[in-house]
């Protein structure tokens, strides 16, 4: 096979993560492999300068112990056979990939897979009428659910010591999206698994890092792209190529 743009690796020594140095740093969104050619697909395959599947092996070693945990093995068990669920006619031959359920169909059979009953939404301000339609569907499918809104508690910015002109709503004492608080609620709850629903970045990050059940995302925010922003990343050809020159 040939080498592309520089950046392939068979095996050589400078690229094996060692103990006293360290390789190029993982970079699997620019190997250029085909996607057979890859050694994280098939067995005999290559990987580019820095590919993890073969520099970092002891850490993907201590990875995979983690599978030896009962409960990460059967959530995980259960997430690949909700994956495999997901298209259709796998019978046939040569197979060819036919996607049919939407991720809330798959949010919901997912947890009924793991036996769940009672799920967490934390959703935002800005989403509440379709946190209200998912709200609905997931009690369609049985389940109780406890859902929490960004802006619960009405915590004041003023904690954060933000002046008014840094504030949206800048007449009123304007309140925190306070994610914290969102995860503390579900973690009060006691609820097995979360579904977030359009928090801001950060919020979220926040979210993830407080929450206590596992989280999965039914949507994130982009308030320009109608919450879809894979429109922008796929439009950075033309409309949103400035997204590529931010300093321009």
């Amino acid at each position: 096979m040939e080498e592309r743009n520089g950046n392939r690796s068979d095996n050589n020594p400078e690229d094996v993560a060692g103990e006293k140095g360290r390789s190029a740093l993982p970079s699997c969104a620019t190997c250029e492999l085909a996607m057979l050619e890859k050694i994280c697909i098939v067995e005999k395959g290559s990987g580019a300068r820095g590919c993890p599947t073969q520099t970092r092996r002891q850490v993907l070693e201590e990875a995979n112990r983690e599978y030896e945990l009962p409960d990460i093995r059967e959530f995980a068990r259960q997430a690949s056979l909700q994956e495999a669920s997901c298209y259709a006619n796998r019978h046939q031959r040569p197979y060819i990939p036919q996607p049919y359920k939407t991720r809330m169909q798959e949010v919901c059979e997912f947890a009924r897979r793991m036996g769940y009953s009672r799920l967490g939404l934390a959703f935002c301000l800005g989403l509440t009428r379709e946190a209200r339609i998912v709200n609905d569907i997931l009690t369609s499918y049985g389940f109780e659910v406890v859902s929490v809104m960004c802006h619960s508690g009405r915590t004041s910015k003023k904690k954060l010591d933000i002046k008014k002109e840094d504030t949206i709503f800048q007449e009123i004492d304007e309140g925190m999206c306070n994610a914290v608080f969102q995860a503390r609620v579900l973690n009060h709850e006691k609820t097995e698994f979360n579904v977030l629903l359009g928090l801001c970045v950060g919020h979220d990050s926040l979210f993830f890092k407080y929450a206590e059940a596992p989280t999965t995302v039914l949507a994130v925010k982009d308030r320009v792209t109608g919450h879809n922003p894979l429109a922008a990343i796929y439009l950075t050809g033309s409309y949103y190529m400035k997204l590529k020159v931010p300093e321009a």
